[in-house]
């Protein structure tokens, strides 16, 4: 497993279900590296609501987490061309990389590939944003409902950034960016794929996630918060505020938290179960090679995936 492209083992499934705690004990066991696939904890400074490894967890070093500055914008091209870049050391290192997290788009991006960018269109930019400020960055969302379904369904109605691009890709290719994409999605693994799923009963898990989202607060999420768009200067509209648990706290710090009678933690906690649900339909959606019960002690499950990566790639990866 030296040089060229080796192969990856990817660990994915809904927020909560114990992906970080399964990498590292796998890390316990063998040679790897461990490359977080999650789009919040990329950014440094925050803490309270990101999911971090934290503890004994970080007794192996983890990949593309607090890796970059809050007030800098990733997007799915800078994180996939950053993993593959740790994919290809892992390899040249004789270690297997371990894929775990939660975002599933950067995820099929890095095994798939991304389809090639059609060029910016600065002049069309330009007057889409006019629009965003004359109209509100919700009303130019619901021109891209009407003009690409597929790339809107994709986008919050407040993220003026990918709004904007899905919008240009329509409007001066005449086509959908997320069919763009789904092309090319649909060729084969760019590189040998292990799929491990973990996933639990669905009541189960929302119970799990109220206590975290409560623990986010007991954190000092708020203060943090006001740390960040303070002193640290971040602005409100970071991607890495957009996050779950950031954004209703921004929204909230901002004046600007809908009247749906709900407290914050509420709030967030509603967010987080919508977020564990479309993450299962992403995830059930993928080609998966093994489907653990999340609620197993987890060196029952670090072992059973031993076992089988050893009958996969018992040559590749030089295991006894």
């Amino acid at each position: 497993m030296t040089g060229g492209r080796g192969p990856v083992l990817a660990i994915y499934g809904p927020t909560g279900t114990g992906k970080t705690a399964l990498a590292v004990r796998l890390a316990d066991l063998l040679r790897v590296q461990l490359v977080s696939c999650d789009a919040v904890q990329v950014y440094r400074d925050l803490r309270a609501a990101a999911a971090k490894p934290e503890g004994a967890e970080w007794r192996h070093p983890w990949a593309l987490v607090d890796a970059v500055e809050p007030t800098r914008d990733v997007d799915m091209g800078w994180w996939v061309r950053s993993a593959e870049a740790e994919c290809r050391w892992a390899w040249r290192a004789g270690r297997l990389p371990v894929v775990a997290g939660g975002t599933g788009m950067y995820l099929r991006g890095l095994l798939k590939g991304l389809a090639p960018a059609p060029p910016r269109d600065e002049a069309l930019r330009a007057r889409l944003r006019r629009l965003a400020d004359r109209h509100s960055v919700p009303w130019l969302h619901r021109v891209l409902v009407r003009l690409d379904p597929a790339s809107a369904s994709r986008v919050r109605p407040r993220d003026e950034k990918r709004i904007v691009r899905a919008l240009e890709v329509r409007l001066s290719t005449g086509r959908s960016l997320a069919e763009l994409q789904g092309e090319a999605w649909r060729g084969p693994d760019r590189f040998p794929v292990f799929r491990v799923m973990l996933d639990m009963p669905r009541e189960e898990l929302y119970a799990r996630l109220d206590r975290r989202v409560e623990g986010f607060f007991a954190r000092g999420l708020v203060a943090e918060v006001r740390w960040l768009l303070g002193a640290r200067g971040v602005p409100p509209t970071a991607n890495a505020l957009k996050g779950i648990g950031y954004r209703e706290v921004v929204a909230s710090l901002r004046g600007e938290a809908p009247e749906d009678g709900l407290t914050l933690v509420e709030r967030v906690q509603r967010s987080t179960r919508r977020y564990a649900k479309r993450q299962w339909t992403w995830f059930r959606g993928e080609p998966t090679d093994l489907v653990l019960d999340a609620r197993r002690p987890v060196d029952e499950l670090a072992r059973e995936v031993v076992a089988l990566l050893r009958d996969r790639w018992r040559g590749i990866l030089n295991l006894p």
